[in-house]
């Protein structure tokens, strides 16, 4: 078992040492793994940030409520409250038609234009903030179209739908980096598979001595095992330094 292991030991550190008399060829490869393997990974990162924000985005989801006109404010309030003991939402804001006309004038710029008007266009609105556990778009969705039910409710608005495009895209984006890296990964094995395979031909003559004098197939693969396995972690140790 000792000699057994001393030998591997032996390979390994000749293998390193193949790697080190031809510093240039083996930076080669190692870039080619390097990069190869840091492209679907970098990739990776970037589809999990982009969800870590989306969700961020959905957990700050609001229903705006816009009521009938003729829906007085001590019906809009009881409605409010009935709206907020429900358990999927967090809290209810009611929002005056003049506070919205305020609020209008002040985010849109157009306050001079709007003072020209005869009346209050602007209903009365009810902000709903769900609860966190119904971030998602299906719960949402669901809440919307019950809220949607209410007799006073004339137009029921979730500001949200391009965050649930996005994550539509986010997720054929992520199918296609799965496809990536599958590809990626076969051009690594075929590189590494490539460069052994031309090390074997380099030293054909070698081989030939070796196996005249009684040497085992598993003798002669052993070394180019150890290249192939060095090649690849030092692959990966480039990749992660890209990565980071």
């Amino acid at each position: 078992m000792k000699n057994y292991l001393l030998r591997h030991l032996q390979v390994f550190f000749f293998s390193l040492g193949q790697l080190a008399r031809a510093p240039f060829a083996s930076l080669m490869t190692v870039s080619v793994i390097g990069i190869t393997l840091a492209l679907p990974v970098g990739l990776y990162l970037l589809m999990h940030n982009l969800e870590q924000v989306s969700a961020g985005w959905d957990s700050g989801a609001q229903i705006s409520l816009f009521l009938k006109r003729g829906v007085s404010e001590k019906s809009a309030r009881a409605l409010a409250r009935r709206i907020e003991a429900r358990e999927q939402v967090r809290t209810v804001r009611y929002l005056s038609a003049e506070d919205a006309l305020d609020e209008f004038k002040r985010l849109s710029g157009f306050g001079e234009a709007l003072d020209a008007l005869d009346r209050n266009p602007l209903p009365p609105v009810l902000i709903v903030t769900p609860q966190a556990d119904q971030a998602q778009p299906a719960a949402l969705d669901r809440l919307l179209a019950e809220l949607r039910r209410y007799g006073d409710v004339d137009l029921a608005q979730l500001d949200l739908e391009w965050v649930k495009r996005l994550q539509v895209i986010l997720r054929l984006a992520q199918r296609g980096v799965w496809l990536l890296a599958t590809l990626l990964g076969l051009a690594v094995v075929l590189t590494i598979g490539n460069t052994i395979r031309l090390a074997i031909l380099n030293r054909r003559d070698e081989i030939e001595v070796i196996k005249l004098i009684g040497g085992t197939n598993a003798f002669i693969r052993r070394p180019f095992l150890y290249s192939g396995l060095l090649q690849g972690l030092l692959g990966a140790a480039m990749a992660w330094l890209i990565v980071g």
